[in-house]
């Protein structure tokens, strides 16, 4: 199954998950680290809107072997923050695969410090996915963008194209496979063709790509820098979702590095704490009655008043269609 199929499946609300008290979700999140080496205006991280440090070892583990008991198949080891940066990183893979048994985890990230050292490590422990974030055309709009060295864009691409042979090599070796991925934002006209002929030089180094709309991050990023988002998570591109009721309250759980069970993709702030996993079981707090009520609210088609009121204020929620994003001139006018 490739990461569109798998993306479309989660994001598809079914009648079985279209409850204010749906089963276990099948894919979890978990937040290694809330910590992020760019800067990106399009992302509400660089913001520090709520404390950023990295989960403790005790936490993730226990966390970890709850979910998987309640029949989590699909875990992330990743959500807000770039897992790359966390030293253990190649044990979690290797704890939740080995040790606990996940079918399925996956990793996404910007690429800067997924060297091939790490890389080989992530693969080696059982990593099945690598998806790659690649949203820039160029050096210099990379250094616009994320506050980063222009350089890196290089080295990100090299990332990639040495993730291609070292899987390769570890399939050789051990008979396992990660899958190779990378997605993009959707932008418009000259920065889309820009995009594209950036996208073209990685095609060859991974399985598959695809496209994503420029989320507005819950409301926090809404409009920077001239750009104009969709509402909510619509998914991607070719298979967009309605913004409500929002799939990923009902087939997606977000764990915090600090433990707290979160109702969205885009919690920067912390709005979205349906419990506290501390204190709590991973399914008390995915069935605590301030989830069911969001999840109510959501179900009806009425956010107003709720945390996703924000999400959806700048847009009629009933608007399924993507727009490109109008990207390059305002970014490098506000740059």
């Amino acid at each position: 199954m490739g990461i569109t199929e798998r993306i479309d499946r989660i994001t598809l609300l079914t009648d079985e998950y279209r409850s204010e008290a749906p089963p276990i979700p099948k894919s979890v999140k978990i937040e290694l680290t809330a910590r992020c080496d760019f800067k990106c205006f399009f992302c509400a991280s660089h913001m520090r809107l709520r404390h950023k440090s990295d989960m403790s070892w005790s936490l993730f583990s226990r966390v970890v072997r709850e979910m998987r008991e309640l029949g989590v198949e699909e875990l992330g080891c990743f959500y807000l923050g770039e897992s790359f940066l966390v030293p253990w990183l190649p044990e979690a893979i290797r704890y939740a695969k080995v040790e606990c048994g996940y079918p399925y985890v996956f990793l996404t990230t910007n690429g800067r410090m997924a060297t091939a050292e790490r890389i080989r490590a992530c693969m080696a422990a059982g990593l099945d996915s690598l998806k790659f974030s690649y949203n820039f055309a160029d050096a210099q709009q990379f250094q616009e963008v994320t506050g980063v060295k222009a350089g890196t864009f290089a080295a990100i691409a090299e990332h990639i194209r040495q993730a291609r042979r070292i899987r390769d090599e570890v399939a050789a070796e051990t008979g396992h496979r990660c899958g190779l991925y990378a997605s993009s934002i959707l932008y418009d006209g000259e920065q889309q063709q820009r995009m594209e002929q950036a996208v073209d030089a990685i095609l060859p180094h991974v399985d598959e790509h695809y496209w994503l709309p420029l989320y507005g991050q819950a409301g926090l990023t809404s409009g920077a820098k001239g750009t104009r988002p969709t509402a909510g998570n619509q998914g991607r591109v070719g298979a967009l979702r309605k913004p409500l009721p929002c799939w990923s309250l009902f087939t997606e759980g977000h764990v915090t590095y600090d433990g707290h069970l979160s109702a969205c993709c885009f919690d920067h702030d912390g709005r979205f704490d349906m419990g506290d996993l501390n204190t709590m079981s991973f399914q008390e707090a995915w069935h605590s009655e301030k989830f069911r009520a969001l999840r109510r609210a959501n179900l009806a088609e009425n956010v107003c008043g709720t945390v996703c009121e924000k999400c959806l204020a700048y847009e009629d929620a009933g608007e399924q269609a993507a727009r490109p994003v109008t990207f390059v001139r305002r970014v490098q006018e506000a740059a």
